[in-house]
This record gives structure tokens, C-alpha cells and sequence, in this order.
């Protein structure tokens, strides 16, 4: 318990360090309102990989890739609502989520900043990177959707860890259609091209492919 209460104060410290970095205005009183609204909506009963924890994986890597950054505080953002609404039983969650983000930052950021979250949080729905015509938007893109999919090209038993995580939000699914299901999602994920697009995480490329096919072979045998 203490564990998580020390991640949730870590992780309300950092978001509003990052707000603040976009809007020196904002009151210490405003920024805790919105970081405890984010907080509850990851915290939800549903949530088994979505969760904080999910957050803090990402931040954890956001500190090892930042000089990569051309906009941080923006990415930081992004990594903070992109899956702040999340229903397994719905198919909209990004575009919830990216309109929630708009309309809690619409008082703080400007019209730009806002749309840039915005984009940001839609690229998740398919993790390919839309016509940005700016080089350093698509740069700092790429490390988001990278660091978002990262999951996949870890050892194999954090990644089966994982891949429980999200058998348990979809409990609601009968098994034989979860595995249809699923089995589809991971041979999308597997039809890409190339699973990361940055040099950086490309070293996880081999093993990503590895674990999706390994999890696709235990569905089809279980």
C-alpha cells in the first residue's frame, strides 16, 4: 500500500511539474484537481495492465530517452491521458480519451498544445504515425508510440505478466471469443512491417515478434 501511495504522489509531483513547465500560471490547487482526476480514472476497478502502474512504466523510460524530446512536457502529457478513459467494452477509448484530455487542458494550454496531445493520444488507437509535416512532431511521435509498445519486446515472463493483465480486463469475454479476438489483434500487430520506429527501441523488435507469436501458439493450444 505504501508502495502505491508513494508511486501516486511520485507521479502527481511529475505531472504537475510538467503543466506547470506549459503554464506558469496554473495554481498548485488546479493542478492537483486535475492530476487526482486522472489518478481515479487510472485506478478503476477494471484496470489490471491500464493502470498507474502502466504510467509509471513509461516515465521510467521517458527519464532514459528525454534529450530525444523536442517537446517533453507535451509527450509527458500525452503519456498521462492517453488512456485515462478505458472501457474493454468499448472500441473508443482513445478518441474518450484524447476528448477528455481536451476538454480538462482546454483552461490551461493553448488551442496548439491541446491538438498536439490530442494527435498524439489518437496515433495509440493504431500506433502508426499520421502526416505530421513537422520532422520533430513525427520524432517525438515515434518515441510515444515506441514507449507504448514497448511491453511487447520485454523478457518473456514480463510480458506473459502482461498479457494476463489484459485476459483479466476482458474477463467479461467468453475464452473461445477472446481468443479469436485477440489472436486477431496480435497477428495485426505482427502484419506491421516493423513493430517500433525508432532506432532505439528496434532492439526490441526481435524479441516483440518472438513473445506475439509465442502467446499467439498458447491460445491456439489452450
Amino acid at each position: 500500500m505504501r508502495d502505491l501511495s508513494q508511486m501516486n504522489s511520485e507521479l502527481g509531483n511529475r505531472f504537475s511539474q510538467h503543466l506547470f513547465a506549459l503554464n506558469s500560471d496554473i495554481t498548485p490547487a488546479e493542478s492537483r484537481t486535475l492530476w487526482l482526476d486522472i489518478a481515479a480514472h487510472y485506478n478503476e476497478i477494471q484496470r489490471a495492465y491500464h493502470s498507474l502502474r502502466h504510467i509509471q512504466q513509461l516515465f521510467f523510460q521517458f527519464e532514459h530517452i528525454r534529450q530525444h524530446f523536442h517537446q517533453p512536457h507535451i509527450i509527458a502529457l500525452a503519456l498521462y491521458y492517453h488512456d485515462v478513459i478505458y472501457n474493454p467494452m468499448r472500441s473508443d477509448n482513445e478518441l474518450k480519451s484524447a476528448e477528455y484530455m481536451s476538454d480538462k487542458l482546454v483552461h490551461y494550454l493553448n488551442d496548439q498544445q491541446c491538438q498536439h496531445i490530442y494527435d498524439l493520444i489518437m496515433m495509440t488507437a493504431t500506433h502508426q504515425l499520421t502526416e505530421l509535416a513537422d520532422k520533430d512532431n513525427r520524432s517525438d511521435a515515434a518515441y510515444f508510440l515506441d514507449m507504448d509498445l514497448s511491453i511487447l519486446g520485454m523478457p518473456w515472463p514480463e510480458y506473459e505478466h502482461y498479457a494476463q493483465a489484459i485476459r483479466q480486463e476482458y474477463a467479461h469475454v467468453p475464452m473461445a471469443d477472446y481468443k479469436t479476438g485477440r489472436t486477431q489483434v496480435l497477428q495485426t500487430l505482427l502484419a506491421h512491417s516493423r513493430l517500433y520506429l525508432t532506432e532505439h527501441y528496434q532492439q526490441l523488435e526481435t524479441q516483440a515478434r518472438a513473445n506475439i507469436e509465442h502467446e499467439i501458439n498458447l491460445l491456439r493450444a489452450s
